[in-house]
């Protein structure tokens, strides 16, 4: 890795945790005891992807270059990866039968040789692996040839001559950035106009050759996103006055059809008619609610994948259960001193003091020599933890958001406080039954969300952590993870907060990124689904009894709620979950925040 990373102060380790790059250090997975020879290609593979990377990759011209928003940014990272590995693979025969073994190993635990329709392809994976095999020359992994074949004629048509460019400039990264691009519009997955593209004119000649990193993959990616966040802001803030005349004409009955939706199902997602209708201005809709679904975690995976789940969730558990375990426990002191009782000293009428006999003795007339027991203002709370399940969380985020969640439920309980565990996304991609309905239905201009919404409770608020532990590992389940359609997500988890009796209600929300679906995206406005959580966010803020606080992962969420946290690294978020819990609890900070007592 030294070598050909051409990093004289690599250090290299190996952990129970992904692979990983940071500074000068790189992370491997712990080889096995006694080593297939499929496992020392797979560890070679690794270890030969993130040296091409640091070799390959500069961190700081790919800030400039990333486009931001859903699919683009995720298929510009892959296409990316692709770049570097292609690079290394077409100069060393050794390295590209390492990589290749290493991408079928992966491509079969993410169980794309079991995925037989377009809507079940992650398009960001399909891409990659359709552009590693034109820039190497060597075909896609058989276990993923069917599901690339299932998207290759469109793909080839549509990108036409892009693909013959990404070759031709796959030595210089900023003429590759603008061909990706480039293909992202010919394949509808960015637009300028969106106000994703986030490179200045000057940046349009690159270096020819290899670029040397200033930076390691890991944190590179995450300064790309914190960079080009700010941008992503104001460019939707823009997005939303070009589109506002347009949104402002949609009649009354749109109102009516976002309101139609029945309380009480089980499963669809049900909203009180006061929050349906808070929004002042257009009006979001649903083109159906017919395939929503709100479902148990345990109805979504059988007994035995769930136990394989839980287990996998236990290992990545114990390479960080000290140090979040520290903080928790932290936690459970703070409340516990709260919850505690306490003695009101130096009155004069009560229980008499023994400390203070010796007053007593000297002038039996003394006053101000009793005690009295009283009970602290620790009022019953429950707290609602959301977590974003796009697809934009998988691998190490969704990981540390479930043990994260694991941990605080256990910690919580310990302390009398109720703890539901909530997450959103969609049954499908690109639309699901939803938009199959409008197609047949003759294409309503503006239809409003078009997509399949699937809500799963993880853990229900009165069933105690042993009941719902299984169920935490069904987050790491390949092809659960899909788009998120936030505001409608918030919608629902502030509403089941509305309907508990605890006098204290909290709604933590954690996620990556802005809402992103591309079936809904692609027949509405641009911002519709951005402004839509805007709203949602500003009313509950406003003029709920929910106090919402939110954690983004790499994603400035500072710009949608008023109290929130974002993270660089997704290792933060047990620590940052606590602190924050803390905060809410300790009475002197929340007052000093929002200027009331509670």
């Amino acid at each position: 890795m030294r070598a050909m990373s051409q990093d004289k102060e690599l250090e290299v380790t190996y952990g129970t945790d992904q692979s990983g790059l940071s500074d000068h250090r790189a992370r491997l997975p712990n080889p096995a005891r006694d080593l297939s020879e499929g496992d020392i290609h797979k560890i070679r593979g690794q270890s030969d992807s993130l040296a091409l990377r640091m070799r390959y990759h500069d961190d700081a011209l790919h800030s400039k270059l990333v486009p931001m928003g859903g699919d683009a940014k995720a298929v510009f990272d892959v296409i990316e990866q692709a770049r570097v590995e292609a690079l290394g693979a077409n100069r060393m025969q050794g390295v590209s039968d390492n990589l290749y073994r290493q991408l079928d190993s992966r491509c079969k635990e993410s169980g794309f040789d079991r995925v037989y329709d377009k809507a079940d392809a992650p398009i960001a994976d399909v891409l990659g692996l359709l552009i590693r095999e034109k820039l190497t020359g060597t075909p896609v992994p058989s276990s993923a040839a069917a599901m690339v074949d299932l998207w290759r004629e469109e793909l080839e048509t549509k990108g036409g001559e892009d693909f013959q460019a990404l070759i031709d400039t796959a030595a210089d990264q900023t003429k590759f950035a603008a061909a990706t691009k480039q293909l992202l519009k010919d394949l509808d997955l960015y637009d300028d106009a969106d106000g994703m593209d986030s490179q200045d004119d000057s940046d349009s000649d690159g270096d020819e050759g290899e670029p040397e990193a200033e930076s390691s993959g890991a944190e590179g990616d995450d300064e790309a996103q914190d960079a080009s966040a700010a941008e992503d802001a104001s460019a939707q803030e823009g997005a939303g006055d070009d589109s506002s005349d347009t949104e402002a004409g949609e009649s009354a009955d749109q109102e009516s059809a976002s309101s139609g939706e029945e309380a009480g199902k089980d499963k669809k997602p049900s909203y009180p008619d006061d929050f349906r209708n808070f929004v002042e201005g257009p009006v979001y809709k649903t083109f159906t609610t017919e395939f929503d679904e709100v479902v148990q975690a345990s109805d979504l995976s059988e007994p035995e994948e769930l136990n394989r789940l839980r287990q996998q969730l236990d290992q990545q558990l114990s390479s960080m259960h000290s140090l979040v375990s520290r903080l928790a426990n932290r936690l459970q002191r703070k409340l516990q001193a709260q919850q505690n009782r306490s003695w009101s000293f130096d009155l004069e009428e009560g229980i008499l003091d023994a400390a203070r006999l010796s007053r007593v003795v000297a002038d039996p007339l003394l006053p101000l020599s009793f005690k009295q027991e009283e009970d602290t203002d620790f009022r019953d709370t429950i707290v609602t933890l959301l977590i974003d399940n796009s697809g934009s969380m998988r691998g190490r985020p969704i990981s540390i958001a479930a043990i994260s969640a694991d941990i605080l439920a256990r910690t919580l309980e310990r302390c009398s406080v109720k703890v539901e565990i909530l997450g959103f996304t969609t049954r499908a991609w690109k639309g699901g039954q939803s938009r199959e309905k409008w197609l047949e239905g003759g294409k309503e201009a503006n239809p409003g969300r078009l997509n399949d919404l699937r809500h799963i409770v993880y853990k229900q608020a009165d069933h105690p952590y042993r009941r719902s532990r299984q169920s935490l590992g069904l987050m790491l389940k390949e092809g659960l993870l899909k788009e998120n359609i936030d505001g409608e997500g918030l919608m629902w988890a502030h509403n089941r907060l509305l309907a508990r009796p605890e006098q204290r209600r909290i709604l933590m929300v954690i996620s990556d990124g802005a809402p992103v679906d591309d079936s809904t995206l692609s027949v509405n406005p641009g911002n519709y689904l951005d402004r839509h959580l805007r709203d949602v966010i500003a009313w509950i803020e406003k003029r709920s009894p929910v106090e919402l606080i939110a954690i983004g992962i790499g994603h400035d969420v500072t710009r949608y709620y008023q109290q929130a946290v974002t993270i660089i690294d997704a290792e933060q978020l047990g620590g940052v979950m606590m602190e924050q819990l803390a905060d809410l609890f300790d009475e002197k900070k929340t007052a000093k925040k929002t200027g009331t007592r509670w």
